[in-house]
């Protein structure tokens, strides 16, 4: 199963996340999505997964959910918006996370990529860093990886070019 996550898209998709994605059997949206058009685009071009974000208004928030907690591929995997990482979770994720038991824990919000273990919860976490033109972030980022045996694999970064330039 390939996947190709992304956050904080602020309603921008840009259109090379499409063909960075090509060959991902999912698209998972860590939230701030804004303009639900986005949505609309990512369900059209593959099955989606997604979690609203705080700046997201009612429309989205009634298409999706504040977590999202599933598994694909013998892995079991947590997906909300505002979150923390290893060591610095919020309260609410801490519990869920010690409710759930997830291997995969995946947030946005901070705009700031980070893949780090949690080795005494047993949990890796995955911040794709943001993708949209707004906020304090210099390069607009995702994430593209395999799920195999209840395992991640073949971690990639793309790089989507600097958050204030022009296509």
């Amino acid at each position: 199963m390939r996947i190709g996550l992304l956050s904080d898209t602020h309603s921008y998709l840009d259109p090379a996340i499409l063909t960075h994605f090509a060959n991902c059997d999912e698209v998972w949206h860590a939230g701030d999505v804004g303009d639900p058009a986005v949505l609309d685009q990512l369900e059209a071009f593959r099955p989606l997964r997604a979690v609203y974000g705080n700046i997201d208004d009612t429309v989205v928030r009634q298409r999706l959910p504040l977590n999202n907690a599933f598994e694909v591929a013998g892995l079991p995997v947590l997906i909300t918006h505002i979150g923390g990482y290893p060591g610095r979770y919020t309260p609410r994720v801490r519990k869920l996370l010690d409710t759930l038991r997830p291997t995969l824990y995946i947030c946005g919000h901070s705009h700031i990529l980070k893949v780090m273990m949690d080795k005494p919860r047993g949990v890796l976490h995955i911040n794709p860093g943001a993708c949209g033109r707004q906020g304090f972030h210099k390069m607009r980022t995702a994430i593209r990886f395999t799920i195999a045996a209840g395992r991640v694999q073949d971690l990639e970064v793309i790089e989507l070019g600097l958050r204030g330039k022009i296509d």
